[in-house]
């Protein structure tokens, strides 16, 4: 087993209740870390604790509304009151890739500024809230989940969607630039998925109720012939999250199987 070198590290997971933050925090768990996670679904949060609880995991829950700006801080501060660091910062916290509609003239302007807060502005003020404890610190890991279709717009994608997911990148790759901040052993890192099947979400509902055009569009999309896990895109935010990754800054890591076309 590899030693990733996380023991006694604490880790603050934004959206950790379910898919790839929940499977993030497992992870971490499972390497000695402390873990705490967010979210703002109550029955979501008490499913992540069972089995958290199952793993005999060190763990701290808080509900939380991205889209609160106030309740972000305070996710912070709890986190902080009970363990008094935060060394890995994963923004996970996410979503509205099918909000509104394709054409924009049909699309309420709200739909970009919430798209847009609960991605952007939510990684944002969680980054700027765990920062001085980790310059005190000297050491610190802050990666946040975008999308490829923060790098290259797939047909149907929404441009709210497009653009926060974008702007998540842009935020990682300029503050890894701040030698006021790198140099202090904090770094700063993206993971962009493609296609993940997560249970009772849009992928999921769709294998469910529409099998043919799941499959049809999996074969035509995916060169691997199926969609990623929430743990494999784990394995790699977990190594990201090491002592092992120090040269790894202001990087952004696709992680698709081959569906986008980028390079």
């Amino acid at each position: 087993m590899i030693d990733y070198k996380v023991k006694d590290k604490v880790a603050l997971i934004t959206g950790g209740s379910h898919g790839i933050g929940l499977e993030i925090a497992k992870q971490l768990a499972s390497q000695g870390a402390s873990i705490a996670i967010c979210s703002r679904t109550e029955e979501r949060l008490k499913n992540a604790e069972k089995l958290l609880k199952k793993i005999n995991a060190n763990y701290l829950i808080v509900q939380a509304n991205a889209l609160n700006p106030l309740e972000c801080k305070n996710v912070v501060k709890v986190v902080l009151k009970k363990w008094k660091k935060i060394d890995i910062l994963i923004n996970n916290v996410g979503g509205g890739g099918s909000w509104g509609n394709e054409d924009i003239l049909k699309t309420d302007f709200s739909v970009w500024r919430d798209v847009i807060e609960k991605n952007l502005f939510s990684a944002s003020l969680f980054t700027n809230d765990v920062l001085s404890n980790m310059i005190k610190n000297k050491w610190g890991r802050i990666i946040t989940i975008t999308s490829i279709i923060g790098k290259e717009s797939l047909t149907g994608s929404r441009p709210w969607f497009n653009i926060a997911k974008a702007g998540q990148a842009a935020l990682m790759k300029s503050l890894s630039k701040n030698k006021k901040y790198v140099r202090k052993g904090i770094t700063f890192n993206s993971v962009a998925p493609g296609g993940i099947m997560i249970p009772d979400t849009g992928f999921d509902n769709m294998k469910k109720n529409h099998p043919k055009e799941y499959k049809s569009m999996v074969d035509r999309d995916y060169p691997l012939g199926r969609q990623g896990t929430p743990e494999e895109v784990a394995n790699l935010v977990l190594f990201l999250c090491s002592e092992l990754s120090d040269l790894i800054n202001g990087s952004q890591f696709v992680i698709d199987g081959g569906q986008s076309n980028s390079y």
